[in-house]
């Protein structure tokens, strides 16, 4: 999804100004031409596709209120805690995560062991439903199609009213996507607004700081990562989260066992992308990435459920870190 956000730029936006940390570069050659770090392909604007174009709905996104509030927020923590850009990018993943997403996440955790816990209950009422609508079946003289409709459609409201009184509908347990996801674009389209922005005549624009403001192996984050270290990584780290989900699983349904395949394919797929993208990017890829599998380990400990009220299921463990390494021992080491 964001190869396409990715490969088609918009029209430079206007670079925000920031106070520069050092003294100002001298300005360049009126004549003369900045050489991209980017390829040509990734700098070219969007307005050569034209009005209604595939690059239209990008441009949209890229000057849209919740990329801009984004940017600003990004600003903001770049400016209070006076980090270089790494660290800023760093410091605001860790915080996105732990002020928005974890809670989130706990909260998904406390639905989904809330409806795991009705899963005796729902059994045992589809057994006694299954045996009345048989006898009523009988005495009507009900065909099979009607007593199996008659059967679902009471089952569906009961499982609905069973829901409604524990409060707990398994469609709650997806709001952590629909606010993970979005703030995901939101911060990499922002992200790649700086690394393609115009530099000003008055001191830097953020380009020119994110080009200097990078680390270790990747000083430039308005560049590509030409050693492959990060999308590798992130690659790897996505892995780990899908493959600590299936671990965790015991007897996936054929639906579930095709969705971690498609999204273990995603994770693959991702590593080729995130190097056609500036280090910035795939640096907040990274760090939401370990983030997220981070989130996922400490979901797993049995005081931090506790703390979270999260309800006991019979599923839980109390060495849920032992039988998880036990799992993937048995799984990716041992196996004959």
């Amino acid at each position: 999804m964001l190869c396409r956000l990715c490969g088609r730029l918009q029209r430079p936006l206007p670079a925000l100004q920031l106070v520069a940390r050092g003294p100002p570069l001298a300005p360049a050659p009126t004549g003369g031409t900045k050489r991209s770090v980017l390829p040509v392909w990734a700098v070219a604007s969007v307005s050569a596709v034209g009005p209604g174009g595939a690059g239209s709905w990008y441009e949209a996104l890229a000057t849209s209120a919740p990329v801009q509030g984004t940017e600003q927020m990004l600003l903001c923590a770049h400016t209070v805690t006076g980090l270089p850009w790494w660290g800023s990018i760093l410091l605001t993943t860790v915080a996105l995560r732990g002020a928005v997403t974890l809670p989130l996440a706990a909260y998904q955790h406390y639905i989904l062991a809330k409806v795991e816990n009705l899963q005796p209950e729902i059994k045992n009422m589809s057994r006694h439903l299954n045996q009345e609508v048989a006898i009523r079946a009988d005495q009507l003289g009900w065909s099979k199609k009607v007593a199996r409709l008659t059967y679902l459609k009471n089952m569906r409201r009961l499982v609905s009213e069973l829901y409604v009184r524990d409060n707990c509908h398994p469609f709650k347990a997806t709001v952590l996507v629909w606010i993970q996801l979005p703030m995901w674009i939101f911060m990499s389209v922002a992200l790649r607004n700086f690394s393609t922005g115009t530099t000003h005549s008055e001191g830097f624009s953020v380009q020119e700081q994110l080009a200097t403001d990078g680390v270790l192996w990747f000083p430039d984050l308005t560049a590509l990562d030409s050693t492959w270290i990060l999308p590798v990584s992130v690659g790897v780290i996505n892995l780990l989260i899908v493959e600590i989900f299936a671990l965790q699983k015991n007897g996936m349904s054929h639906f579930q066992t095709y969705i971690t395949y498609f999204v273990r394919a995603v994770c693959v797929l991702m590593i080729p992308i995130a190097a056609t993208v500036p280090s910035s990017i795939v640096l907040y890829w990274l760090c939401s990435s370990f983030m997220g599998l981070s989130q996922n380990l400490l979901l797993c400990s049995p005081r931090f459920r506790q703390l979270c009220r999260i309800p006991l299921t019979k599923s839980d463990s109390d060495t849920p870190y032992k039988d998880l390494f036990a799992a993937f021992y048995a799984k990716f080491i041992s196996r004959k």
